[in-house]
């Protein structure tokens, strides 16, 4: 007889392996669930880096903000944003699908940046976010304007003399200029051309509401839309974009301008005063203007018009001769310029050959007095364009009493973006690029077509003190005048001298245009490298390298028959000596160019052989760089190639020379940042010109190189750029503390009224 204990045994054996089973699976399923929500809580990780600060916190909040972008309706919270896209399909199929699936509509689908200005349920952004095309997610910010002596000042003089009411020498002629602000006072006398009798301003279109579904006559904030598809959909026979340019058409309007601050900036970038007792003559007097309204009654206006309306240049900028696009308005943001949707679109307009000229900011001086660094505004935080900062001329042609005003925002750039791990990453980018005169600049004042006094835009009806000094309601109609002060009057400055550089080389490309501007910058004694670039404006200089490179640069940088080291320099000319004589004074010229974000080059190099970094296409940043790719509607019959714009996409670069031999680098001279000891970022221009002046520098025997998407050549360490100490900065390139950050919410660039004294 067997014993029972062992059959006993056996059975317990089988329960015990069935029990051990079960808790295997047990385990493997409580790792599998463990997985899964790991996988779930990194994604919805993922997904929420994508989504901005500011959306983030209307998401999130217990009761629904207060601003142009949120709304309860119905009991459901919606929000109006911008969707960026890493998509190959410009059309955005099938996301614009995903967002009328969540409850969502769609308003637009941009050209210079590759997003879709959306309305949705709040609660549905991460779900949208969590897409793999979808790179990042920000709120339909607002967006506000950042609020001759000019020509003797600037040293306009040097490149043309005044006759009577006409002018001699370069002028801008054949050079048109954007002007994205708040509409243009067409019918002004310093807006008409040399016969004072047909105005300059070649188009008007008014982007108000363009984001917005009621541009396409259907509701606001309703769900359940896709109007994107009448905008832009082909080349210039397509009906739909047909009825898309008469609804935004505002040429000739009776008040063109309501708030009175674009007819000002465009006064300033190309009125002609020669006629005036005050001579108001803008930089260059006979450019073509070009009226993109993006901005209220109000100086306000939402993202998603300042986006449609750089998609309107881009696509008629060869139509029309766009070449230079002024942005004297800025958008609170704390992204990055790499996911910033302002940002993105006028790299896409440098990109296409159009020089962007951006207000720095008005947020240099604390309300205690204060100085602040880490202000710089969007889109001036972007690196591929020109952020200018103002000057205080005190009154005066001569340049030696000139100061940065207090109210000029200083760099570095303070966007950022959340890595993998989570962490906040600085861009701390050099910024501004350059400085230029923006204290009581007079200009145009607007009013209605006749110049009616009861018309008055809103500026001068408002605040008397600006039309004062040039008679007041007393001026005669159409001819009135009144000064404003802020960096938004400084970057006209700086687009009228573009436009004069044009003129005398139309074979420049936007970022040669930015390094020569810079290199033949007037340093001003006590200013650093955070506070006025490479230094303060200098026409005759700019306008003189422009002179010196050969005029098809341009098409031979498309046609890629160009490489870095070739001469760049035109039959029979030659560098020129880095010195100009302004108003009887000799001025020397900074030598400093900016790149990479956070270095610094220098040298005859730089103008005598091509540097691929003149490039519109390519934006170099520290370790890594992009491509743009231009992609146009195919060509009708009879029509010239390449004419029509139908998409801008970036992509990685991995490898890449940006500057040949014989450049200098510059970096190593100004040392690790001090505040204290004026050092690095807080170098004075004037010093670091002055050591550049006597040879100063290395001088690079290979160039710079970036090989499989990581390594620079020539052992050019990062940690070598400007870094800021002593508490101030932390971490390679530039980074400020933390206190230092624009504040979420509306961020207004604002003019001042009166200015500095």
């Amino acid at each position: 007889m067997k014993p029972i204990h062992h059959r006993a045994s056996r059975g317990l054996s089988r329960f015990i392996v069935l029990i051990e089973a079960r808790m295997l699976g047990l385990a493997m399923t409580m790792l599998l669930i463990a997985a899964l929500f790991s996988s779930s809580v990194h994604a919805q990780s993922v997904a929420s880096s994508k989504v901005a600060a500011d959306l983030r916190d209307a998401i999130s909040a217990s009761i629904t903000p207060r601003s142009s972008w949120t709304r309860d309706v119905a009991g459901t919270r919606y929000v109006k944003a911008l969707v960026v896209s890493n998509s190959s399909d410009s059309d955005l199929t099938e996301l614009r699908a995903q967002v009328l699936a969540a409850g969502g509509s769609v308003y637009y689908r941009y050209m210079s940046v590759t997003a879709l200005s959306v309305l949705l349920p709040a609660a549905r952004v991460d779900d949208i976010a969590a897409r793999a095309d979808v790179q990042s997610i920000s709120p339909n910010r607002l967006t506000a304007r950042t609020a001759s002596a000019l020509e003797m000042a600037t040293g306009a003089t040097s490149v043309r003399t005044t006759s009577g009411s006409g002018y001699a020498g370069l002028d801008g002629s054949g050079v048109g200029i954007a002007i994205l602000d708040s509409g243009i006072a067409w019918n002004h006398l310093n807006l008409r051309d040399a016969e004072m009798k047909k105005s300059r301003v070649a188009r008007a279109v008014d982007f108000q509401r363009v984001g917005d579904a009621t541009a396409s006559g259907v509701k606001d904030w309703t769900p359940g839309i896709d109007v994107s598809a009448s905008l832009y959909a082909g080349g210039d026979g397509d009906k739909t974009m047909s009825t898309f340019e008469k609804k935004i058409a505002a040429d000739r309007s009776d008040r063109a301008d309501l708030y009175g601050h674009g007819s000002h900036v465009a006064g300033v970038a190309a009125g002609r005063g020669a006629y005036q007792a005050q001579d108001a003559t803008g930089i260059a007097p006979n450019a073509t203007l070009f009226d993109v309204k993006v901005l209220d009654s109000g100086g306000y206006g939402q993202l998603s018009d300042v986006l449609a309306g750089i998609d309107w240049v881009i696509y008629h900028a060869k139509e029309y001769g766009i070449r230079v696009m002024n942005l004297s308005l800025a958008a609170d943001s704390t992204e990055s310029y790499l996911t910033d949707p302002l940002c993105r679109a006028v790299r896409s307009a440098t990109a296409a050959g159009i020089t962007v000229v951006v207000a720095a900011g008005n947020y240099g001086q604390a309300s205690n007095g204060a100085e602040r660094y880490g202000t710089i505004s969007a889109p001036g935080n972007d690196p591929t364009v020109i952020t200018v900062g103002a000057v205080n001329t005190h009154g005066t042609p001569q340049r030696s009493d000139d100061s940065v005003n207090f109210f000029s925002s200083r760099g570095p750039t303070r966007g950022s973006t959340i890595d993998a791990n989570g962490q906040r990453r600085v861009d701390n980018l050099l910024k501004p690029d350059l400085v230029a005169p923006g204290n009581k600049v007079v200009s145009v004042l607007a009013s209605d077509k006749t110049g009616a006094i009861d018309a008055w835009s809103y500026l001068p009806a408002n605040y008397p003190v600006l039309s004062a000094p040039f008679g007041g309601t007393a001026q005669p109609k159409l001819e009135q005048l009144m000064n404003l002060s802020g960096t938004s009057i400084a970057a006209p400055v700086v687009s009228g001298t573009v436009a004069l550089m044009l003129q005398a080389n139309p074979g420049l490309t936007p970022p040669l245009i930015k390094a020569m501007l810079q290199y033949s910058a007037q340093p001003l004694a006590g200013a650093n490298l955070l506070q006025q670039g490479a230094g303060l404006l200098n026409v005759d200089g700019a306008v003189r390298l422009a002179s010196i490179v050969r005029t098809d640069l341009a098409s031979a940088i498309r046609a890629g028959s160009i490489a870095a080291g070739d001469s760049m320099l035109a039959p029979g000319k030659s560098l020129p000596i880095a010195m100009s004589v302004i108003n009887g004074a000799s001025v020397s010229w900074s030598r400093i160019v900016f790149a990479g974000g956070s270095h610094l080059l220098s040298g005859a190099a730089l103008f005598t052989q091509y540097q691929p970094i003149y490039d519109p296409r390519l934006v170099w940043v520290r370790t890594s760089a992009q491509r743009l790719a231009l992609s146009y509607w195919p060509a009708a019959s009879g029509e010239a190639p390449d004419l029509w714009m139908r998409s801008i996409t970036a992509g990685p670069v991995a490898s890449q020379r940006f500057v040949g031999a014989g450049v200098v680098w510059a970096t190593s001279l100004a040392g690790s940042s001090s505040l204290r000891g004026g050092t690095g970022a807080f170098t004075p221009a004037a010093t670091l010109a002055s050591w550049l002046a006597s040879g100063s520098g290395v001088v690079l025997s290979e160039g710079i190189v970036l090989s499989e998407g990581i390594v620079l050549s020539e052992g050019i360490v990062l940690s070598e750029g400007i870094v800021l100490s002593e508490g101030i900065v932390l971490s390679e390139g530039i980074v400020l503390s933390e206190g230092v950050v624009l504040s979420e919410g509306i961020v207004l660039s604002e003019i001042s009224i009166v200015g500095e004294p």
